[in-house]
Parts: structure tokens; C-alpha cells; sequence
């Protein structure tokens, strides 16, 4: 089981580490590609194709401005997909949120804040972990940590 991360630029690559990163600390493999839905559809077309081939279970597409591209593999794939709205100069990532989360009925988007590849990540993990019991138990683990994290906060502000 892999996930595709697929950006629109390579100018969005750092906030693509940040789904690596993740990825990475929960064991999940993937293939990271850089293609434009604008400049390089054919490209876009031959490596959706290739979803089944690869083992892909889910797709990241991360994209700024027009952010066509998250919408553009859903049309093209039953696999679920997650858009990361990258933030431009203009308009801070609405104009990404916007074009991304405003998807016509039959093509979901699953869409996350303006550069939280991170939680996309975890949101491709909880879904890979729908068949994976490893994955699982790594995912309730974290979220135990989570938790963790928040009542050793509360005590030292509580300690004040």
C-alpha cells in the first residue's frame, strides 16, 4: 500500500516534506511526483494510470492558485484523494482552498487547511488503515501521544 503525492510545482515541495515526514514515521511507503495539471496533462493522465501498477492506495495532490490538480486526478480515479491548498502571494491559499474544496458532485476532494500536507497525511493513513491492523495501532498509539502531549501542558499551566 503506497500513497502518490503529486504537486503541481516544485515550489511546493517544502510543504510536501511535511506529509514525508509523517508518512515516514508511520511506516507508510509512497511515491512523490511533480506534475502540472496546466503544463503537463498527458504526463498527469499516464501516471494515474499507473496508480494500479504502483500500488497506490491514495493520493495527496498538493497545489497553489488555480488548484486544479487534486480535482483533476479525482476525475481521472476511483482512489479517494486528499487536496493540500498550497498558500500564494496573492490571495494567503483561499484562492487554493477554494478551487480545491469546491468540487462537482461525483468527484470528491477530501480537503485540508492551506499547507497541512501533515494532516493529509494522517488523513491517507487513517484511510490505508482501514485494511492494515498495523497501521492501526500505529495511528492509536500517536493519537495516545496526542493526548499525552495536551495533559502534560494542562499540568504545567495548571503548576503556575
Amino acid at each position: 500500500m503506497k500513497v502518490a503525492i503529486i504537486m503541481g510545482s516544485s515550489s511546493d515541495y517544502p510543504i510536501a516534506e511535511k506529509a514525508l515526514t509523517m508518512l515516514d514515521k508511520f511506516g507508510v511507503e509512497y511515491i512523490v511526483r511533480v506534475i502540472s495539471a496546466h503544463r503537463a496533462l498527458d504526463t498527469l493522465q499516464e501516471c494515474v494510470a499507473d496508480f494500479e501498477k504502483n500500488e497506490i492506495k491514495c493520493v495527496i495532490g498538493l497545489a497553489g492558485k488555480a488548484a486544479h490538480l487534486p480535482g483533476v486526478i479525482a476525475g481521472m480515479t476511483i482512489l479517494p484523494v486528499i487536496g493540500v491548498p498550497i498558500k500564494g502571494s496573492a490571495f494567503l491559499g483561499m484562492d487554493s482552498l477554494l478551487s480545491i474544496v469546491q468540487m462537482p458532485k461525483g468527484v470528491p476532494v477530501a480537503t485540508v487547511a492551506v499547507d497541512a500536507a501533515d494532516n493529509a497525511a494522517l488523513l491517507a493513513c487513517q484511510i490505508l488503515a482501514l485494511s492494515s491492523d498495523e497501521l492501526t495501532e500505529k495511528l492509536k498509539a500517536y493519537k495516545q501521544e496526542l493526548i499525552e502531549d495536551v495533559a502534560s501542558q494542562d499540568k504545567s499551566i495548571q503548576s503556575q
